[in-house]
């Protein structure tokens, strides 16, 4: 069996899902002077996107209102089309950045559904390219990752600073 090293996933275990806080509300509300270190790409006026910290992929992003909710009808129209347009902002920076063959989008709504913050929805982007393991992490419980998280905001960052 070959064994891949990946010394983030003991945090992801012992962390995710321990906090009685929000994650994204706390995220949101701290200061702009730490979106670096935050991993917060762009703050817009009804949305943000922020890097996941536990990456599928490098460049894993994600959308999310300011909003704490935790369904697609409790969010605002205006909010829902921001959303809409950073995906499309986010997608022209991935491409640009990286060069993906292809992407996911998809939110998942409750815990059963997948949802690691189930309280507080999340449009989750994933840059894709041919043979990069695509769902071995469902299933051997395995990443591999290219870059350090800092780098990958270096990258995008600029893209919504224009």
């Amino acid at each position: 069996m070959d064994i891949l090293w990946s010394p983030w996933r003991f945090r992801y275990v012992t962390e995710a899902g321990k906090a009685d806080r929000c994650i994204f509300c706390e995220k949101a509300a701290g200061d702009a002077s730490h979106d670096r270190e935050e991993l917060i790409l762009c703050r817009a006026r009804s949305n943000f996107v922020i890097l996941n910290l536990f990456p599928y992929t490098t460049g894993h992003t994600m959308i999310a209102p300011y909003a704490h909710v935790a369904d697609l009808v409790e969010l605002k129209a205006e909010t829902l089309r921001e959303m809409m347009e950073l995906a499309q902002q986010l997608q022209a920076a991935l491409k640009a950045a990286y060069h993906p063959e292809g992407y996911n989008l998809g939110i998942n709504l409750g815990k059963c559904a997948g949802a690691g913050v189930a309280d507080h929805l999340h449009l989750h982007f994933l840059p894709r390219w041919g043979g990069d393991t695509n769902f071995m992490t469902v299933v051997g419980e395995t990443r591999v990752q290219p870059e350090d998280l800092l780098a990958t905001y270096d990258k995008l960052v600029g893209f919504f600073r224009r």
